[in-house]
Parts: structure tokens; sequence; C-alpha cells
């Protein structure tokens, strides 16, 4: 049990018949997920395994539509979920990062019509990745609301090794997105930009140092001509969420690369590779950590209301 903690990495799934709950099942399983079963979410699910946790709300997310009419669908789903639970839940809208045009339209609307917390976005959405030069002008109207983005890698991947891609793979692509931002000057150009990884920033905290030493070397391609001390402080102003890196190894890379107030805790619930042991398990490594002070893992589990300030104001928070 946690008291009142926030979470900023927690996932929603629309309505879907069983018929679709089945084709889902057997397409992970064709790549090599092999779930024992079809897996189900609901808004009573979600809430009975809160108030069983202590977890006083969710930041919900859906990366995982491919086309913009089905982001809009996804977004006007979790924005009835927020306002049938408005203290329990906020929304983290997605928009579609393969057209720029309609990803500027459903960022408004999120704002406007859906009151939506933050955003949330795929590190490959449609083989499309973060530092692409199309979503220049995304990046500049986020910066100029001073967003909270969530980034996600993609999980419907073909599996590498025989494995399933979100055993290891989805950490590797998180690094190769925000990578290609750091070299596209993404974050020189938008400072008020805040961006939030999800699995403690999966393989990128690991590689920070190979990057701060060699990444600014004449042979690496940079036309932003970024620097090494840049390299450091654009890695330094990320957030990194704890969703399956509770443990110290993790943690170690992740506190060698970001302050320790820009960790957020985050569970990656109302996803089909979690059970509730193992998100227990992953609030036991933080409360044990060794590398957290006394208290800390308490102040990281609370520090996502000072990142979506109008979700903590509905729970009462601010």
């Amino acid at each position: 049990m946690v008291n009142g903690w926030v979470d900023v990495h927690a996932h929603f799934t629309p309505p879907l018949t069983e018929e679709q709950r089945l084709r889902q099942w057997e397409g992970l399983r064709a790549q090599q997920f092999l779930a024992p079963q079809p897996f189900s979410w609901s808004p009573e699910s979600a809430l009975d395994y809160m108030d069983r946790t202590g977890i006083a709300m969710q930041l919900l997310s859906n990366t995982h539509v491919f086309s913009s009419q089905a982001v809009r669908d996804s977004n006007d789903y979790g924005a009835k979920i927020v306002a049938d639970h408005p203290t329990r839940f906020g929304l983290l809208a997605a928009f579609p990062t393969d057209d720029p045009e309609a990803a500027l339209a459903e960022i408004d609307r999120a704002a406007s019509d859906l009151h939506a917390d933050g955003y949330a976005v795929s590190a490959r959405y449609n083989e499309v990745f973060l530092g692409d030069d199309r979503l220049e002008p995304v990046w500049a109207e986020l910066n100029r609301r001073r967003a909270a983005v969530f980034v996600h890698p993609n999980t419907i991947a073909p599996p590498q090794l025989g494995l399933p891609v979100t055993l290891m793979d989805v950490g590797f692509e998180t690094a190769r997105s925000v990578v290609d931002m750091l070299y596209a000057g993404v974050f020189r150009r938008y400072p008020d930009l805040t961006l939030i990884l999800a699995h403690a920033g999966g393989a990128l905290p690991a590689m920070s140092g190979r990057l701060g030493q060699l990444g600014a070397e004449p042979w690496v391609p940079n036309p932003q001509n970024i620097t090494p001390d840049e390299i450091r402080e654009h890695l330094a102003r990320l957030y990194l969420d704890t969703a399956n890196a509770g443990d110290d190894a993790p943690l170690a890379s992740a506190l060698a690369t970001v302050p320790r107030n820009h960790l957020v805790y985050g569970s990656d619930t109302g996803a089909p590779c979690n059970t509730d042991e193992t998100l227990a398990t992953n609030i036991r490594a933080l409360r044990g950590s060794r590398l957290l002070v006394e208290g800390e893992a308490d102040q990281l589990g609370h520090r996502g209301w000072d990142l979506f300030l109008t979700a903590g104001r509905r729970a009462g928070r601010g």
C-alpha cells in the first residue's frame, strides 16, 4: 500500500467486443507475447486496483492507435472516463505524429474540448520517430503551451530473437527516438517542453555517458552542432517514470542522467504485460531501494502532482 500516489503511466483500452479481444490476444501470441488469456481493462477494474493499492489518481494514456480517427475516438473515450471519475483519473491525450496537421488539430481539441491534463505520444508512430522534421510545428505548439508530454514506445511489432518486443526492444526504441530529437535540436529550440519517458527512459540512461563522451565527435553526423554540454543538459531535463524500473540497476542509470527530482512514479498498469504481483514487486523495489534516501519513494510517488496541476486540483492536491 502507498499513500495517495499519482501514477503518470497508466493505460486504458476503449471497449472491445469479445471477438475483438480474441483477435487482439491471437495477434499478441503471434508476436511471441504468450499471454495465457485475452486481456481486459475497465474503469471499474482500474479503480479497484487503485483503492487496494493506495493510488490516488492515474493519468491515462493510449498510444496504441494507428489512424487519426482512432486517436480521436480513443481520446473521446478517455475524456468520458475522466468526466465520470474526475478525482481519480486524468487524460493524457494522444495525437497522430505521422500527420502534423491532424496532430495540431487534436492537440487543440484535446485542450479546448476534452480538457486533457497533458499529452501522450508513441516513440515510433506509423514508422515516424519524434525527431522527424515534419514535427517542428507540433513541438513549437506544445512548447508554447508548456505542455507535459508522456512518451511511450510502440509495443506492436514483430518479435526479436524469438522474444516479444515488450521485454527488451521497447527500451531501445525509446532511446532511439529521444536521441533523434536530441540531434534534431528539439530540446535546444523548445526549453519549455516537459518530456516524461516511460520505463525510466529504457536504454537511454545506460547510453547517456557514451553519448556525452562521443556524441559530438567529428565523425558523428551533427547538423545542429549539438555540443557535449548540451547533450548532458538536454538529457538532464527529461523526466523518467519508474514503470518496471524500480530496481536499483535501472535507478542507478536514471539517477546518473537526470536530477533526483525528475523521477516520477509510473506503473504501466492497464497493459497486458503487468499483473497485480509485478506492480506490487515494483513498488516494493522502490521502497526498499538502496539508492533512494529515506522517504524518497513517497516523494517521487507524489511528484506527478507538480507536473499535472489541473489533475491535482481536481483531486484536491493544489
